[in-house]
């Protein structure tokens, strides 16, 4: 995977992020969802470097970039903390300026940069979330139900800790199994990586985190913008998967319409992993709005 690319690790504030880098042209900074790791966008990282200097991550507390110690109200895996991590990472590169998606809870990182860096992030797309804010506003037993990790993760540790520890790739075979719709669409040689690296009890323990900050101090930094009226201000791309919880729950555009100014969106044929169920869709969508 990621033919042509280097790897790098990168020092921002004392913790490491893992990248890969390819391509030539402008920046556009990818970012990966949970359990997964920069490894999801092996099939479209390649193709979009034929036209942008591509930056490929792993988010901290996941895959092989740095897993800091928590605090009690959990801020180091906030999104404000995993932005300021991406920002610095693009910033040692030599990138003042970039364009960014962001898969699961990579898009909720890349929600919180865009308002956090507004001159810095000139394009984005988020596929397959609407705001962090707007589904802890709006709880049903449909959102309990489907996203029950939301609510799991977060319990106060060891709990979730312990209990996945009992069997992590299970655990994320199933979590792959049930969001997707479209058989057979993740690469053995994703999978292995997804495997290996969840499967270390500090990576465990440092998603539960970034789930405890997403019930708690993600929330704080998000009424905080609502209160002050601060948006997306750059053009947003939306992308879901029409057979996923997200495109047959939300009115999607509708919702993201009162967070963000400039705002489009499309829907592909497949469940939560749109870039890997749907990798020639996500490419359809994604290439145009980042040319």
């Amino acid at each position: 995977m990621f033919d042509g690319f280097e790897t790098r690790d990168v020092e921002v504030d004392g913790v490491r992020v893992h990248a890969r880098i390819g391509g030539a042209g402008a920046p556009l900074l990818l970012l990966h969802g949970y359990p997964q790791t920069h490894a999801m966008w092996h099939e479209l990282a390649p193709r979009l470097a034929r036209d942008h200097t591509v930056v490929v991550p792993d988010l901290r507390g996941y895959g092989d970039s740095g897993k800091p110690a928590a605090g009690p109200d959990h801020a180091e895996y906030g999104k404000r903390a995993m932005a300021h991590d991406v920002a610095g990472l693009m910033t040692e590169l030599g990138f003042d300026t970039f364009a960014a998606a962001g898969h699961d809870r990579g898009a909720r990182v890349l929600h919180r940069l865009a308002l956090d860096h507004p001159d810095r992030v000139t394009r984005a797309a988020v596929l397959d979330i609407v705001p962090t804010r707007h589904l802890f506003a709006n709880v049903d037993r449909d959102f309990a139900t489907i996203y029950y990790h939301w609510f799991f993760l977060a319990q106060a540790a060891p709990l979730p800790e312990r209990l996945i520890g009992g069997d992590p790739e299970w655990f994320l075979r199933e979590k792959l199994k049930r969001w997707s719709a479209v058989p057979d669409s993740f690469a053995a040689e994703a999978v292995y990586e997804y495997v290996r690296c969840f499967s270390d009890p500090a990576a465990i323990a440092a998603s539960c985190e970034d789930y405890r900050a997403g019930a708690s101090i993600d929330l704080v930094h998000d009424d905080a913008d609502a209160a002050a009226g601060n948006l997306v201000r750059c053009p947003l791309l939306v992308v879901w998967g029409e057979r996923g919880f997200v495109g047959q729950k939300y009115e999607v555009l509708d919702v993201w319409r009162e967070y963000a100014t400039d705002v489009r969106g499309a829907s592909l044929d497949c469940g939560h992993f749109v870039v890997e169920e749907d990798p020639a869709g996500s490419a359809e969508v994604l290439i145009p709005f980042f040319a």
